[in-house]
């Protein structure tokens, strides 16, 4: 074997036995979305004395870790997003009511002696002398009389829950004093020990955010004058488990340093994560079976092998985010399986090109000599197009938030990854399989020597592009319209996460209709509320701001309407400042695609290739829109990765095409270009009709079988395909034609005087020397 086929398996043979011991050793990191849990985020805001700054929020963020700790969540996790975004989340939690509360409050602790008791209620806010009356929370009706504070909740060191093992009277909380502290709890406790038993002066009021929580007495065997000494002490109250841990995580975790907001909240039940798991892997298996089957039937052995190289290929990309710790998510694990579905192109790109050459040898080709060439002529396309995606990717993990972020992870993985798969896993199969003598003397059973039946076609009767161009513009344009009328006249039904509010899905034991789940939300106060129904037994519930105990009120109104048990199974949250904040980083996230891929294909290729291909891909985005507007389908975070996805296929699939318009343009650069463009469709058709093909196997099994999370973001992806292959032929060829005809480049030397014919663009005018500025 040559030198390079044995560098090259060398290389596969390490990555895939590394993949190997990854996969086997190590577990990913499912998101909230799959293993079930609440996501909180939280904004930091301005108090009277400090900014909520990059600082403040990082001090907030470990005071939250501690609260978090003590509530005994499983691998709770907290991030500082920004200079003033928390992200915290709680696997497992299911009701995110308590761990808000507790998380999100200020947490004020102070400690007061009581100067007496009144059934009068009195002022909250200090008075002159320091005192002030709050409710007694040991006498209904009752208040305390308070004096002025004594100690703070920065002078605890440590507060825990334990149980009374000995005199079973329930849980209590113990604190630590730090040594400041610990004589000012002495010295509070000793006088209101020389108080008469059953006095109020005798007790001591631990309040909490202006909220008297316990007010115990002190103890008969405590001395007057000498009061808890040792820095600890007890705080009793008849707290039950729940209610001793609260208070214990509050008073460790001390104030915050700034307030903090909710402005988001989501909760996935373990439930609905576990069937998304198990209906995506099914998807993930049926669609990629197909697929499998297609391209081995197109290319036979090649075909085989190369189904063999995305076998390997998904565990390489499976191992990559494992190891570096990336979160699965929902929206993520679908983007791992299009990733795979997508990275049949760079195989296909290759074995298209390879026939051709086997093909353009008229039965004197050697298959080894052709693969070879099929590679190296593949290169740059597969290099361009990849470039496009992953430029889209990109965007993805910096404008989206929570779990679309994995998408746009997984979806960068998968692409560089194919191009390892295909150049070097693939290659090195291919190649050791067509220099074996059984197959040298059946070149027919590799695939390459058979015509295939879309190019079969196409030499009977091919599209003619250019020669109709005004009729394929004329077309795309009046589907423009109805897209853009179904988006002014219908509008866009956008989501909680662009327009602020609570969606809720509640799971019923018992079916409850579309039609009685209305009136019973209505019933409960909300009659303007969105309600559908969300697969079986399940009813969503979309609302502006809706607080916890009004979500309460909706489930209960749900099971009084014949729904029986009533569980929730996802509950999103998003304040109306973020949701504007995401629209606005949406908008900007198309808008930067659309200007990166503009200049980055002006680089590669030239402008007017590049506003074709922009052309194209806005074409392909409007009607995606202009889809889900007719449809009803909502618009949201989800949906926005979908439509960024389309952008990278879309310029993926235009790229093919144009990088074959521009290598035969430096081959025979006085041919016209609407005769080259002609040819380079009728050559490119038939990889974009197998990658496509290859690619709606697996969306199509993932609109199926994924179930209604992935249903509308596979139906966006599937026209997205459909309409990317559609937008080459009908509006990327014939613009990038017309605006040559209006722009032409300079000429340049022909192939031969220097051996590559015309340059394609500046950049590479300026590496081969030519002085052409094309």
């Amino acid at each position: 074997m040559p030198r390079a086929p044995l560098w090259r398996a060398l290389v596969a043979l390490v990555a895939v036995a590394a993949s190997l011991y990854i996969a086997l050793t190590q577990s990913p990191r499912l998101g909230l979305d799959l293993r079930g849990g609440t996501q909180i985020v939280l904004e930091t805001k301005d108090s009277p004395t400090v900014d909520a700054d990059a600082d403040a929020t990082r001090r907030a963020v470990e005071v939250l870790r501690q609260r978090v700790d003590a509530l005994g969540v499983s691998e709770p996790s907290l991030a500082q997003a920004g200079d003033r975004r928390i992200i915290v989340e709680l696997p497992g939690v299911r009701d995110p009511r308590e761990a808000s509360e507790v998380i999100g409050r200020t947490a004020q602790l102070t400690v007061h002696p009581v100067r007496g008791e009144t059934d009068r209620k009195g002022p909250a806010r200090p008075a002159a002398d320091g005192s002030r009356t709050l409710p007694d929370p040991d006498r209904p009706g009752g208040h305390l009389v308070l004096g002025p504070t004594v100690l703070t909740g920065d002078g605890v060191k440590n507060a825990d829950a334990v149980l009374d093992q000995q005199s079973l009277n329930g849980w209590y909380v113990t604190l630590d004093f730090r040594d400041g502290a610990a004589g000012d709890w002495a010295d509070v406790t000793g006088k209101a020990a020389c108080a008469p038993q059953g006095s109020p002066e005798r007790r001591v009021a631990i309040v909490l955010d202006g909220k008297v929580v316990s007010a115990p007495g002190v103890n008969a065997d405590v001395a007057c004058g000498t009061g808890i000494t040792g820095g600890t002490t007890q705080i009793t109250g008849g707290f039950d488990e729940d209610e001793a841990r609260d208070l214990a995580a509050l008073v460790k975790g001390g104030a915050l340093p700034v307030p903090v907001d909710v402005v988001e909240q989501r909760t996935v039940g373990p439930t609905l994560g576990a069937d998304a798991i198990a209906a995506s892997t099914q998807a993930a298996l049926i669609g990629l079976a197909l697929t499998a089957l297609f391209i081995t039937v197109v290319y036979r052995l090649l075909g085989a092998l190369a189904t063999v190289a995305l076998a390997l290929y998904g565990l390489m990309s499976y191992a990559v985010l494992v190891a570096i710790g990336a979160t699965l998510t929902l929206p993520g694990l679908a983007g791992f399986v299009l990733a795979i579905g997508m990275a049949v192109d760079a195989n296909v790109l290759v074995f298209e090109r390879a026939r051709e050459e086997y093909l353009g040898a008229r039965g004197t080709g050697s298959l080894p000599k052709s693969l070879h060439t099929g590679f190296a002529k593949a290169w740059s396309a597969v290099l361009d197009s990849n470039v496009t995606t992953l430029l889209a990717a990109g965007l993805l993990f910096t404008f989206a938030t929570g779990p679309v972020k994995g998408f746009g992870v997984t979806l960068s993985i998968g692409v560089l990854v194919s191009m390892v798969s295909a150049f070097v896993v693939s290659r090195v199969l291919a190649e050791t399989a067509v220099r074996r003598g059984s197959v040298r003397r059946r070149p027919r059973l590799t695939g390459l020597a058979t015509t295939g039946r879309v190019r079969a076609l196409l030499a009977r009767r091919g599209p003619r592009v250019v020669r109709h161009r005004r009729r394929w513009l004329g077309a795309s344009a009046l589907l423009v319209a109805v897209a853009v009328a179904g988006i002014v006249g219908r509008g866009l039904d956008l989501g909680v996460e662009f327009t602020g509010g609570r969606l809720v899905e509640y799971s019923t034991s018992e079916k409850v209709d579309a039609d009685t789940a209305r009136k019973a939300v209505a019933d409960a106060g909300f009659p303007r509320a969105v309600v559908q129904e969300a697969g079986a037994g399940d009813i969503s519930v979309r609302t502006g701001e809706l607080s916890d105990a009004e979500q309460q009120q909706i489930k209960e109104a749900l099971a009084e309407h014949g729904g029986g048990r009533v569980t929730v199974e996802r509950d999103e949250q998003i304040g109306p400042s973020l949701g504007d904040e995401l629209r606005h980083k949406a908008l900007i996230a198309l808008g930067i695609a659309v200007a990166a891929q503009l200049l980055y294909l002006t680089v590669r290729f030239r402008w007017t290739f590049a506003g074709a291909a922009v052309v194209a891909l806005v074409h392909d985005v409007l009607l995606v829109v202009g889809l889900f507007a007719w449809l009803g389908k909502t618009v949201d975070s989800v949906f926005l990765a979908a439509v960024l996805t389309v952008v990278g296929y879309s310029v993926n699939d235009t790229v093919v095409v144009f990088d074959r318009i521009r290598e035969a343009r430096r081959r025979d650069p006085g041919t016209a270009l609407a005769a080259t463009a002609e040819k380079a469709v009728v050559r490119t058709l038939p990889r974009t009709v197998n990658t496509g093909t290859g690619a709606l196997f697996v969306l199509a099994a993932l609109a199926v079988l994924g179930g209604d999370s992935l249903a509308d973001f596979s139906v966006a992806l599937i026209a997205g395909v459909v309409l990317g292959v559609l937008s080459t032929v009908s509006v990327a060829v014939p613009v990038a034609v017309l605006l040559e005809h209006r722009s032409p480049a300079p000429p340049s030397r022909p192939a031969g005087e220097h051996g590559r014919g015309a340059p394609a663009s500046p950049l590479e005018a300026r590496r081969r020397g030519t002085g052409a500025v094309v």
